[in-house]
């Protein structure tokens, strides 16, 4: 059975959405604190599909967990914050996390969250998985991205982006559409989010060269992936 795991200092908390992840077909895994997230994410790496991820959480709080994870995993990471801070959802995307959920909650709207993000991972296409554009490749059976021939450690979240930008050239995503095809139609978020992952996105692209090819902002409508085909 799929893992989630599920990381709040609060007992109650996670005794709901084990219960929900249950219903959902996922075994829960329960961590109370920072270092106990960590320890039994390493345990169950392999097995853990998704994590809901507190920020305020002792030893060490949510922020140092998902930098600790992206050091080695693009598992999905949900942060949850309990004040709602428009700084702390920049951050938490910043850092690696897919998407927030801010406390007071509903248990079904985390789960519907969870179903959205599970969704998007499925790999339930029988098309072509890999795509090369000039010095950049995207295989999306396995997450991977090289541009001039070097890795980089992109999130789900991130790939996904610039696959559906790459596959789809030249044509103009609005954020909403972006929000719709990446993160789902249940998704309760905002637009702010596609612009975080995008720069995050870009910031990682920029560590090497792409003179024929970038993601463009059409100011006021949205981005496009445009290759240029007169750079020297």
């Amino acid at each position: 059975m799929a893992k989630i795991l599920i990381a709040d200092d609060n007992e109650q908390i996670t005794s709901i959405l084990a219960t929900y992840a249950q219903k959902e077909g996922l075994e829960p895994i329960i961590a109370l604190d920072g270092e106990e997230t960590l320890l039994k994410f390493t345990k169950n790496s392999s097995e853990i599909q998704i994590i809901l991820l507190d920020v305020m959480m002792p030893k060490k709080d949510g922020f140092e967990v998902c930098r600790e994870i992206r050091k080695t995993s693009i598992v999905p990471i949900i942060m949850v914050t309990a004040r709602g801070e428009d700084f702390e959802k920049i951050m938490g995307l910043d850092i690696g996390a897919d998407d927030y959920i801010v406390k007071p909650f509903s248990a079904s709207e985390v789960m519907a969250r969870v179903r959205a993000v599970l969704r998007r991972m499925s790999p339930d296409q029988k098309d072509d998985r890999n795509f090369t554009i000039d010095n950049l490749t995207i295989n999306l059976e396995e997450y991977k991205v090289t541009v001039a021939e070097h890795d980089l450690p992109l999130t789900k979240k991130e790939v996904e982006l610039l696959w559906t930008f790459a596959k789809n050239k030249n044509k103009v995503f609005s954020r909403e559409n972006l929000l719709n095809s990446i993160w789902g139609y249940d998704y309760f978020g905002d637009s702010r989010t596609v612009d975080s992952h995008i720069k995050r996105l870009r910031a990682k692209l920029d560590q090497y060269p792409h003179e024929r090819w970038e993601i463009k902002t059409i100011w006021g409508v949205g981005y496009r992936f445009e290759e240029k085909f007169d750079a020297e």
